[in-house]
């Protein structure tokens, strides 16, 4: 268990964390909740860089981090939509792409393959993940959820387009 893979199993654990902050009254709790979540989020970016500098990329780190992220982004969509911050179709269409892409991952994963995320993902989750942090200390001035909001809707237009990459580059997974 390599440094990067300790590190996408520590954004994991903080999941529930940033939840209850999430969920808990005040602003005080959702200021908290952000800094979680913005924490969580550069884990995701150090642990890429450090696994690649190092030469510490495993089929564990490529098939959990992604993961991780998955697990993050959706607690903070859901928890934006249930207090009525975020939008629900960008939320849907997030959520959608992430079923689909787990999908493809789980049917590759099935024939022994591992499929690592590529730059338009990449940047769908830098943008997503900016956009969260921005919409979950929005309550502090408005201009930041404002701003997340764009960012929000730049994902969606993200991964609209990382999911037709991902599904034309990997056609292959679906072959008998």
């Amino acid at each position: 268990m390599n440094l990067p893979n300790k590190l996408t199993l520590l954004r994991m654990a903080l999941v529930p964390v940033f939840v209850a902050l999430l969920m808990a009254p005040g602003p005080a709790f959702q200021l908290a909740a952000a800094l979680v979540f913005a924490l969580a989020s550069a884990t995701d970016w150090f642990d890429g860089w450090y696994a690649r500098r190092h030469h510490m990329v495993t089929d564990f780190g490529k098939l959990m981090d992604p993961m991780a992220d998955k697990l993050l982004v959706m607690a903070a969509l859901v928890g934006l939509l249930a207090q009525g911050r975020a939008p629900w179709l960008a939320v849907m269409m997030l959520l959608g792409r992430e079923f689909i892409i787990s999908g493809i991952r789980l049917v590759a994963a099935a024939k022994g393959e591992v499929i690592a995320a590529g730059l338009s993902g990449k940047l769908k989750t830098v943008s997503q993940m900016l956009g969260l942090i921005l919409l979950l200390a929005g309550g502090w001035t408005p201009w930041m959820a404002v701003a997340g909001e764009v960012l929000l809707w730049v994902s969606v237009g993200l991964s609209v387009w990382s999911c037709a990459e991902y599904i034309v580059k990997n056609k292959g997974v679906f072959k008998a």
